[in-house]
């Protein structure tokens, strides 16, 4: 059996230091959107009531769920409805905002067309409201680093890719992010 001086036991994996280790460790959130649009090719965004701007349907991912499964969660949770989790449209690396001590790493999903907005059954508790709008019309209503994020997944369904950004641009009027 090979232990080393500080009582590590290599052949069971244990390691007297793992805790101390992993704690150390900066801290990064993972969150997850879905990017749905109806037949004439707007995207749906949401209205939180914790915030200033529109968004996607989605949220953190808990403990034990993958990006797709957070992802399918939120949509059902927000939306009431259970569109198909297709594939990553973009991941994106957001640093540190004033209102998030950690970085975050955001997978944003394409999850097809809403053809019956009435379908749609909003969280009240979480959200003021709902809407399908053009990109024109989205870069109004959200910070630079979502409009980033939208036009990115507009053109990675288009294109058939996936894009990797980093980092979001600083917001209007901030210096760096």
């Amino acid at each position: 059996m090979a232990v080393d001086p500080r009582g590590n036991d290599a052949r069971h994996g244990r390691f007297s230091d793992t805790d101390a280790y992993y704690a150390g460790l900066d801290k990064v959130l993972a969150g997850t959107g879905a990017f749905l649009t109806d037949p004439s090719d707007r995207v749906l965004l949401v209205k939180p009531n914790y915030v200033d701007h529109w968004g996607w349907p989605g949220g953190h991912v808990d403990a034990g769920e993958t990006p797709e499964q957070a992802c399918a969660r939120e949509i059902r949770e927000e939306l009431g409805i259970t569109p198909p989790i297709g594939r990553l449209l973009v991941v994106h690396w957001v640093p540190v905002l004033p209102r998030r001590p950690y970085p975050l790493v955001h997978f944003l999903f394409d999850c097809g067309v809403v053809h019956d907005a009435g379908s749609i059954v909003l969280q009240e508790e979480e959200l003021d409201g709902f809407g399908f709008f053009t990109p024109e019309e989205a870069d109004r209503m959200m910070p630079p680093y979502l409009v980033h994020r939208l036009r990115a997944a507009f053109e990675a369904r288009r294109d058939g890719g996936t894009a990797y950004l980093s980092p979001a641009p600083a917001r209007r009027g901030e210096a760096g992010r």
